[in-house]
């Protein structure tokens, strides 16, 4: 029986458009376009900072962030805050806690994501960051972590996320029942691969996911 629901972060709660909006404004180029790199980026199994390296082939990342940071302060710059998250969230988690789930928010984030993500008072009961930990997706050592904070066996453990490389895949080698979102680049594009179907569930939007855990655990 599935007990806790693990969320995954980027395109799970967070819409990231307006951040990689914000990374075209400060590169120069048209926000579609970026956001287009992005799609073509996870059509190509390459990281999201490829995108990045496309636009400027000298392009460094922990020196773009230095230079952001003196030129806005107080802007978001490459961060998210509350306005980020998707609609269906706040009302799907509430109700996923009204029906007796754990719920915990584990996905892979920069230090100041953990912030940013407690300030939004979700109704979880607990988040945790890649860089808390140390260790991010997909190694086996972050999912241990996720079943240890849980305090659950991993079989009693969904994990929700929008890949399959990231999410679905190593959280099943560990042991854990899965959900596939379909939404963000990668979540579209992967709902399309043959190993989708290695997911428990596929599912259109988190307000889809307390139907289909009832239904699986009707055996429907």
């Amino acid at each position: 029986m599935i007990k806790a629901l693990v969320f995954d972060v980027g395109e799970t709660l967070i819409d990231e458009t307006r951040i990689w909006s914000r990374w075209a404004d400060r590169l120069g180029v048209p926000r579609g376009t970026m956001l287009g790199l992005i799609g073509a980026m996870a059509a190509l199994d390459r990281p999201h900072g490829h995108a990045l390296r496309l636009v400027r082939p000298d392009f460094d990342l922990e020196a773009e962030f230095e230079a952001w940071r003196n030129d806005e302060p107080s802007g978001l710059r490459e961060n998210f805050d509350a306005d980020d998250l998707y609609p269906d969230v706040r009302d799907s988690l509430a109700a996923l806690r009204e029906a007796g789930y754990q719920l915990i928010v584990a996905g892979n984030q920069p230090p100041q994501a953990a912030g940013a993500l407690k300030a939004m008072a979700l109704p979880v009961d607990a988040i945790h960051t890649s860089a808390e930990w140390e260790v991010e997706k997909p190694e086996p050592a972050f999912f241990a972590k996720v079943a240890a904070v849980a305090g659950r066996e991993p079989a009693e453990i969904l994990y929700v996320g929008d890949r399959l490389d990231n999410d679905v895949l190593p959280a099943g080698r560990a042991g854990m029942r899965t959900a596939l979102l379909r939404r963000g680049p990668w979540g579209y594009l992967h709902a399309e691969r043959p190993q989708a179907a290695e997911a428990d569930l596929v599912i259109d939007g988190l307000a889809d996911l307390l139907p289909a855990l009832r239904a699986l655990a009707a055996g429907g």
